[in-house]
């Protein structure tokens, strides 16, 4: 399946001004892309959750060639409760162990040239004390699941995925559509998967006629479709078809239309400025503490 890429993990944030600082100062990656939504997604891209919010595509260089992070900030709530289905992204940079150690970020050792830290809203980062690679310094995704073999017959038998390493001791699986790739990193929870109300998404993109193709062996296969076949409009950009899945342990899974998705996901040169302006512009934390409120705890 090498027509199929890795694209994003989706997270919900819930303060854009100390997230923007992680990403940028800390990881060292750039804004690719900044929108603003009156109301909620067709796919629940931000949750469920109807109001007005906001997109961030933050990641290393342009989304054809990188893994990157997508921010959905949902104004009016604060944090959000987090569960154990997502257990890191990993990346190699000694410069962003650099960055950490000189702007006084918490990082925790936990192996030779490896640093745990976490992003705003408590996710999990490890950052490898490399060099960072000439390709995508994002190494990996991890996910939590509850039944290894179940998980690995899912994501290769029915999505694709090639398995690349095991880890027999560690109750790991390493899986990935190409070696070149972002890959996705499973770890057998010995127990339920609780996604909190943080839950990310994982999205990938194939060529657009795999999609119905896709849908269809989902359903045949009795596995669960969160959203069915759905075109997305974003003001002023590609239209992009995509349907939701959620794997045996209710992992969001979103797959894209690749064609269209490559023209929706080119870099805006104005992001850095777009994302600053509705940071100024978000009055929602004054409004709050003048009526000595707190925002929402999802």
């Amino acid at each position: 399946m090498a027509l199929r890429r890795a694209l994003h993990f989706v997270f919900k944030v819930g303060d854009r001004t100390k997230t923007a600082v992680f990403y940028r100062d800390v990881l060292g990656m750039k804004i690719l892309r900044h929108e603003e939504f009156e109301e909620g997604c067709k796919a629940t891209c931000n949750g469920p959750y109807d109001g007005k919010w906001s997109k961030t595509m933050v990641g290393f260089g342009p989304e054809d060639e990188h893994f990157v992070a997508e921010l959905t900030y949902n104004y009016g709530v604060g944090e959000y409760h987090l569960g154990n289905d997502f257990l890191g992204l990993t990346v190699q940079s000694s410069q962003a162990v650099s960055n950490a150690k000189r702007l006084g970020w918490p990082l925790t050792e936990v192996g030779e040239a490896l640093y745990l830290t976490q992003a705003p809203g408590g996710y999990p980062f490890y950052l490898v004390d490399k060099e960072q690679p000439p390709t995508d310094p994002v190494q990996k995704v991890c996910l939590g699941v509850s039944d290894l073999q179940r998980s690995i017959h899912y994501w290769t038998t029915l999505l694709g995925m090639t398995v690349m390493e095991k880890n027999e001791e560690k109750k790991t699986v390493l899986m990935g559509f190409t070696d070149t790739q972002c890959k996705l990193e499973l770890c057998d929870n010995s127990g339920t998967v609780d996604h909190g109300t943080a839950f990310g998404r994982i999205a990938f993109s194939c060529p657009r006629e795999q999609l119905t193709d896709l849908e269809a062996l989902i359903k045949k296969e009795n596995q669960k479709i969160l959203t069915p076949l759905v075109s997305l409009d974003t003001p002023g950009k590609a239209t992009v078809e995509v349907v939701i899945l959620a794997d045996p342990d209710g992992h969001e899974i979103c797959f894209v239309g690749d064609e269209a998705f490559r023209q929706l996901s080119k870099v805006d040169p104005n992001g850095n400025e777009l994302l600053d302006k509705a940071v100024a512009e978000d009055k929602s934390d004054e409004w709050f503490a003048k009526h000595n409120r707190q925002k929402a705890a999802a």
